[in-house]
């Protein structure tokens, strides 16, 4: 398991990748490490909640259905 917290640490970008990260899922242990984030949604074939909508963020449902239907 990665060490998230470590990364965080790390990150030289973490102040403006939490400024922007519109993710409300206040459980993620990932949230301002976007490249994390990213690899992680790519893995299980989904798209980060950044992409969507405010109100399609909230819905969780991150497939890529769900996507398509969030920018019509």
């Amino acid at each position: 398991m990665a060490d998230y917290a470590k990364m965080k640490k790390a990150c030289p970008n973490l102040q403006a990748n939490l400024a922007g990260c519109t993710c409300s899922y206040s459980a993620c242990d990932k949230t301002g490490l976007c490249c994390q984030c990213v690899a992680y949604h790519r893995k299980m074939c989904q798209i980060p909640g950044c992409f969507f909508t405010e109100e399609g963020e909230r819905g969780y449902d991150r497939s890529y259905g769900s996507f398509c239907g969030d920018c019509s």
